[in-house]
C-alpha cells in the first residue's frame, strides 16, 4: 500500500525538467547505489544537517520506496519540508522505463553541488548544457564562464569539470554538439530531450535543415547575447527559453495557432 506521502513514478517524471520540480534526493546506502533519476544523493542517517538545502518540497528515493525514504520523508516534514517518498523507489523507477544518470557519469558535488567551466559569452550550448544539469542531473551546479584560453586551467584549480572545448570530454563529437552528447552519457533517454538536441545541434552547428525550429532558436539565442554583457544574466534568462522549448517539444508539438478571422466578426 502507498504511503499517504508518496508520489508515483508517473506522477514524478511528468516534473523532472520543469522549474518547479521537488528537489529530488537519493538516500540509498553507498552499496546499494548505482545511478539515481537526476538526484541529490545524501546520507539518511545525517538528514539534520542538509534538510535546510533543500527548498520547500523535495522527493526521497530509496531502493523499494520503505524504510530509508519513509524515515527521512518524515524527518524533513518536522523541518518544514513539503516531502513525499517516490512510490516504490528506485526499483519502480526503473519499472516503469525512466532514465536514471549512471553514477559513473555524475559529476563531482565537492562544492555543495557540481561545477562546470566553459568559454564567456556563450550562445546556443554552452546555455544548453547548463539548463540540461540544471534541470535533470544537479539543480545546484554552478558554471564559471571565463577566457576560452583559460578553461581547463580553471578547471582543474577550482575542481570543475570544463565543456563545450576541444580536446575535453564534455565536447562535440563528430556531428554530435555537446548538448547530444550529455545527453547519451547521462542517461537521459527521453523523447522530447532527443527532439530538443535536434534543434540545438542544427542551430549550434550551422544546419537550419535539421528542424524548422532551428531558425528561431538560432534568433533567440544571438539576440541574447546582445541583450546581456553579463553571462551568468544571459544564463538566467536563457534557461526560460529553453524551459519553453522543452514543454513545447513534450506537450505542444501538434498544436498551431491562427487568427480566428471571419468567425470574429459579427
Amino acid at each position: 500500500m502507498p504511503s499517504f506521502a508518496s508520489i508515483s513514478s508517473d506522477k514524478l517524471i511528468r516534473l523532472v525538467g520543469t522549474p518547479g520540480a521537488p528537489r529530488i534526493v537519493d538516500v540509498r546506502d553507498q552499496d546499494a547505489f548505482d545511478a539515481d533519476p537526476g538526484a541529490i544523493r545524501r546520507e539518511w542517517s545525517k538528514v539534520g544537517s542538509w534538510s535546510a538545502e533543500l527548498g520547500p518540497s523535495a522527493v526521497v528515493v530509496c531502493q523499494k520506496g520503505k524504510k530509508l525514504s519513509e524515515g527521512a520523508a518524515a524527518w524533513l516534514r518536522t523541518e518544514g519540508v513539503d516531502a513525499e517518498i517516490l512510490d516504490g523507489g528506485i526499483e519502480g523507477w526503473r519499472s516503469a522505463g525512466f532514465p536514471v544518470v549512471p553514477a559513473q557519469a555524475l559529476p563531482n558535488e565537492a562544492h555543495g553541488g557540481s561545477v562546470w567551466v566553459t568559454r564567456s559569452r556563450p550562445k546556443i550550448d554552452r546555455i544548453a548544457c547548463p539548463w540540461l544539469i540544471r534541470r535533470f542531473v544537479d539543480p545546484s551546479a554552478r558554471f564559471l564562464f571565463v577566457a576560452a584560453s583559460e578553461v581547463t586551467a580553471v578547471a582543474e584549480r577550482f575542481g570543475g569539470q570544463p565543456f563545450d572545448i576541444e580536446g575535453v570530454h564534455w565536447s562535440h563529437r563528430g556531428e554530435l554538439c555537446t548538448f547530444d552528447i550529455m545527453i547519451e552519457e547521462f542517461g537521459l533517454d527521453l523523447h522530447p530531450l532527443k527532439r530538443l538536441a535536434t534543434i540545438v545541434r542544427g542551430a549550434d552547428t550551422a544546419r537550419p535543415d535539421l528542424a524548422p525550429e532551428v531558425a528561431g532558436l538560432l534568433a533567440l539565442a544571438l539576440g541574447l547575447s546582445r541583450m546581456y554583457s553579463d553571462d551568468l544574466q544571459q544564463l538566467e534568462a536563457g534557461m526560460t527559453v529553453y524551459d519553453a522549448l522543452y514543454r513545447w517539444c513534450r506537450d505542444a508539438t501538434d498544436e498551431t495557432h491562427n487568427w480566428p478571422g471571419e468567425g470574429m466578426r459579427s
